[in-house]
């Protein structure tokens, strides 16, 4: 949708994705999508060199996340959430929160 805007679809999903689930890492977002890790990681370099994220590393992974004092984030997470109301509805359902881990056996549902 936003491609011509934003150069290409990986780094629209890259965004998607970080905007709905906070932070994630290069190869969880390439598995994600379905997409090459390299190109993903392309991405994420580029948003950090140009201060749209931020990262940290836990272990020996490098967890990327929107730099909440990035210039034009208000204006980018509207652009955003408009493009993703004309995704197809398989794509639009992979942004929809998903558990990341299992649920403690003992916590009531």
């Amino acid at each position: 949708m936003l491609e011509v805007i934003l150069g290409t679809k990986s780094r629209e999903l890259t965004l998607q994705y970080l905007l709905t689930f906070k932070e994630g890492y290069a190869r969880e977002i390439a598995k994600y999508f379905e997409m090459s890790l390299p190109s993903i990681q392309n991405q994420l370099k580029n948003f950090e060199e140009g201060g749209l994220t931020l990262s940290k590393m836990q272990g020996r992974t490098k967890i990327y996340f929107i730099n909440p004092r990035y210039a034009f984030l208000d204006e980018l997470t509207a652009l955003l959430n408009k493009a993703k109301q004309y995704y197809k509805p398989e794509l639009k359902n992979k942004f929809e929160m998903q558990r990341k881990r299992p649920r403690r056996p003992e916590k009531p549902l």
